[in-house]
Formats: C-alpha cells, sequence, structure tokens
C-alpha cells in the first residue's frame, strides 16, 4: 500500500501547483483563492480572520484582508500598534491569519500568521535543514524549483531543474521515469 501511495506523490505535488498557480503578484481578488473568516476562538489567542491581504498602511496602521467565499466574501479593515507580533507576514497579495481582540468596536491585530498551504495527502513537508542534509550527503534525489524561470535564472539550489508551475504541464517529462525516486518541490512562498 506504502509502495502505491508513494508512486502517486509526484502527481499529488504537481496537482497542488497547478490548483494555486504561479502568479504571485494577482491584483484581482476574483480570480484569487477564496479566503476563509474564522472568527472562533484559539486556544490563548481570540478570534482569528483568515484571508488574503489586500493592503496595509503603516500610516493608518491599518490592514484590509479578504475575507469569506462567494457572495458572502468581504474586504474587512484590522487595526495594529507596536505591540502587533508577525507584522511582516502582512504583505499584500499573500495569505494570512490575523489573530484580533476588539478594543472599543474596532478589531485590532494581536497576531498575524502566513497562511501556508495545504498539502495533498501523501505529500510531506520538508524542512530547509532535511534538503540540506540530503545535498551535503550526495543522496539520490531530484530537486525541482517551481519558481517563473526569471527567478530561477537568477539564483537557486545547487543540482535544482526549473519546472515553473505555470509550465508544468508541457514540462512533465523532465521528471525522472523512476516512480520510487525522491523528488523535492520547492518555491518562493513560505509553504
Amino acid at each position: 500500500m506504502k509502495k502505491t501511495m508513494t508512486r502517486f506523490i509526484p502527481f499529488f505535488i504537481m496537482a497542488s501547483f497547478l490548483v494555486t498557480g504561479c502568479n504571485q503578484n494577482v491584483k484581482s481578488t476574483a480570480t484569487a483563492a477564496k479566503p476563509a473568516v474564522s472568527t472562533e476562538a484559539k486556544k490563548d489567542q481570540g478570534p482569528v480572520y483568515k484571508g488574503k491581504v489586500v493592503g496595509k498602511s503603516n500610516k493608518a496602521k491599518q490592514i484590509s484582508i479578504a475575507v469569506g467565499q462567494g457572495k458572502d466574501a468581504k474586504t474587512v479593515m484590522v487595526s495594529f500598534d507596536d505591540k502587533t507580533k508577525g507584522l511582516e507576514h502582512a504583505s499584500e497579495g499573500e495569505g494570512a491569519v490575523i489573530a484580533y481582540e476588539m478594543r472599543a468596536g474596532i478589531p485590532f491585530a494581536t497576531v498575524i500568521k502566513p497562511k501556508l498551504a495545504t498539502l495533498a495527502p501523501g505529500v510531506t513537508a520538508i524542512t530547509p535543514t532535511e534538503v540540506k542534509a540530503l545535498l551535503d550527503g550526495n543522496k539520490d534525489f531530484l530537486l525541482v524549483d517551481s519558481r517563473p524561470g526569471a527567478r530561477y535564472s537568477a539564483s537557486h539550489l545547487p543540482g535544482a531543474i526549473s519546472i515553473p508551475v505555470c509550465e508544468m504541464q508541457e514540462l512533465l517529462q523532465n521528471l525522472p521515469k523512476d516512480k520510487e525516486k525522491l523528488l523535492i518541490f520547492y518555491c518562493g512562498g513560505p509553504t
């Protein structure tokens, strides 16, 4: 059963890339992944908004985040202050999870974390330390840089091949025929 599942790992990885796309600078929320909103309290964190950051004003100390799905989708303004942790994760166009508390009827961000992609069943995450150990140990694996070609050309990990997400279908023949070979994909996001 395990061997059968490992044969499908490349498919799951490619499918997840094809679903999420490769354009990191999408300005339209109509084509963006549908964000979710949750106001359920997390342990010692408070309620949260989950979605795509639409904008951030350091002068006004506010973040706008698109939350909800379909006809229920809306943009919510969340204030922040000098005590807000993780402001670096409130970048326009990126997914974020914003924990907040209400102050005088206004939501104030307390902690901001990146909203990470969910891995498909059978796919596991690997840390940079683990990849470095594989590189240093000359292990047999294929490292695939799935960022756009220009970013690969500017810099990439040693031994990596370029298969940008937006060209994945055309470049599938670059993957090894050996279905047992370890494949490691990386991109520019915090996934």
